[in-house]
């Protein structure tokens, strides 16, 4: 019976069919989904540098096991061993202040008060286009003196924080001896 599953999936064999590849890519497919519900779900979604590392070696790791003929097993341990490294990393990354941005890096701070840090935009390489589309993914305008701060976050995407400025208040008198009246103008 085990030779029989082992010529099934092509283990041991010179050359894998496009039968043995076809059941291959559907227990890996199983497999991978398995591994990857007992990760986080940040693996695969918009994380950092470091979640794009820990996928971009998974997806590598699990297509071996579908065009390899060597065990299974091994290669989907080895998936398993990916997936809990990046579980344990994230998790001492929320214990210790000092981890997180040892693997995930840090924000960088660009436009503060409505000023944009020359510095930080050449070092982040973000050009003034980037920075103006980012004030458009969030609705502002390219008006920089309406932003009190902008971050080129640990994921790569810019957040911006607008300047909440108060209702202008109008006094408007009718007469001298009448009592004033405001307007809050927004």
């Amino acid at each position: 019976m085990i030779e029989f599953l082992r010529s099934l999936v092509g283990i041991g064999a010179d050359n894998l069919n496009p039968g043995q590849m076809a059941l291959r890519a559907v227990l890996t497919f199983v497999v991978a989904v398995i591994i990857v519900r007992l990760g986080h779900k940040r693996l695969f979604g918009k994380g950092t540098a470091f979640d794009l590392v820990v996928a971009i070696m998974f997806g590598s790791v699990m297509s071996r096991a579908i065009t390899n003929t060597l065990g299974l097993l091994a290669i989907w341990l080895a998936g398993f061993v990916l997936v809990m490294l990046h579980r344990l990393m994230a998790a001492l990354a929320y214990r210790l202040d000092w981890f997180g941005p040892l693997v995930k890096g840090h924000p960088v701070l660009l436009v503060k008060d409505g000023q944009a840090d020359p510095a930080a935009l050449r070092d982040a390489h973000i050009s003034r286009m980037d920075l103006d589309q980012a004030l458009h993914e969030t609705g502002s305008e390219n008006d920089l003196s309406r932003v009190r701060l902008a971050y080129l976050e640990r994921d790569g995407t810019i957040s911006v924080i607008p300047r909440h400025e108060g209702p202008r208040i109008l006094e408007v008198s009718l007469d001298k001896d009448v009592q004033v009246v405001r307007i809050a103008v927004e």
